[in-house]
């Protein structure tokens, strides 16, 4: 449980010496009562954490050494200030700071040097020039059904069960709280689109009922193999590219601006869904695990197939049409979900074939 931080908790005195520890401090920040003002009266509250976060901005995005650790800081800090968009049902001190002016301009940085940098690893100008709806199409057919990849092969083949046991304590992070940044674009006036938009988000809640709820299933998984199912249990085994998938949903969620890149990316994650959890459901059967242990992946598989297709034709393409001007947002976002989905699991496969070395 996150505690409320008096001003005499961080001294500025303090030297930190690490990202780890301008990690911590940041943290304490975000517990600090009043911060902003505590900021402006005693600014060297944060002088120290301000040298390396302003180190972290330039190693992060610069071929060095370092790139991988500032990476994570980074996405750290800024899943932190994220994820006060929700709520946790926790001590309601937690929120003391979630519309601080100063850790709003923490999080404005990060954004701003990161998206620059995502945008210049896909060819924006070739999607602009593309037939959207044709384009949409097409990349819907490959995902739906992709090739069998070494990755792919792996995980049916080869992947033993310390290895699903760490696959799912990654995954937890973001599958415990299954769905919660779709809800935050539902407002505003209905139409056909929102409505399409309420059913994918209804069965993901379980129509309303706890325990058909996809996230309850993915608890049920994780108890099985002794894993905890509390919220966050294991965000320190999260590799930064995780974290920053997450992080992305959560800037396209929050800014309505992106609403046609947010909903291409969440067509790319529906169509590509049941392909990715045959996977993992094959590499529980091969284990021989319990229907409990493999439930979560079923039950994707069958309603994705489902969401995959009323986001293509139901809201994908509909808003192609309304917004044609803009439509090749749309496309943005189907590409810019799937290379850092791709992204992600590749991290992920890493840490999974060597999972033995690794704690849980």
């Amino acid at each position: 449980m996150l505690i409320k931080t008096r001003v005499d908790m961080l001294s500025p005195v303090i030297k930190i010496c690490s990202y780890k520890e301008a990690e911590q401090h940041f943290h304490r920040l975000l517990m600090l009562e009043n911060l902003d003002e505590q900021v402006k009266r005693q600014p060297d509250l944060i002088q120290n954490f301000e040298e390396f976060f302003s180190l972290a901005l330039t190693e992060a995005y610069t071929e060095n050494s370092k790139a991988e650790l500032a990476n994570g800081f980074l996405q750290r800090l800024l899943y932190q200030i994220n994820r006060l968009k929700l709520f946790w049902y926790d001590d309601l001190q937690s929120y003391t700071n979630e519309r601080s002016s100063y850790v709003e301009k923490v999080r404005d940085r990060i954004e701003s040097v990161w998206q620059t940098w995502e945008l210049t690893q896909l060819d924006v100008e070739k999607i602009q020039s593309l037939n959207v709806k044709r384009a949409l199409q097409e990349r819907a057919n490959v995902d739906l059904n992709p090739p069998l990849s070494a990755a792919k092969h792996y995980l049916q083949q080869d992947m033993n069960l310390e290895g699903y046991r760490l696959l799912l304590a990654i995954a937890s992070l973001d599958g415990l709280v299954e769905a919660s940044r779709l809800s935050r674009i539902l407002g505003g006036a209905s139409n056909e689109i929102q409505a399409t938009l309420i059913r994918v988000l209804l069965e993901e809640y379980g129509n309303g009922r706890l325990s058909r709820k996809h996230s309850t299933f993915f608890a049920q998984m994780m108890a099985e193999l002794g894993l905890k199912t509390e919220p966050e249990a294991y965000f320190n085994l999260v590799p930064w590219q995780v974290l920053a998938s997450i992080n992305h949903n959560f800037l396209l969620t929050e800014r309505k601006r992106h609403f046609l890149r947010y909903n291409g990316g969440l067509t790319y994650f529906e169509i590509a869904g049941p392909a990715i959890y045959t996977d993992y459901m094959q590499a529980a059967k091969r284990l021989q695990l319990s229907d409990a242990a493999m439930g979560y992946w079923e039950l994707h598989i069958r309603e994705d197939e489902r969401h995959g297709q009323w986001m293509l034709t139901d809201v994908a393409l509909p808003l192609a049409d309304k917004y044609p001007h803009d439509a090749w947002e749309l496309i943005l976002g189907y590409d810019q979900e799937k290379l850092i989905s791709d992204r992600a699991a590749s991290a992920v496969m890493v840490l999974i074939q060597n999972a033995k070395s690794i704690q849980i």
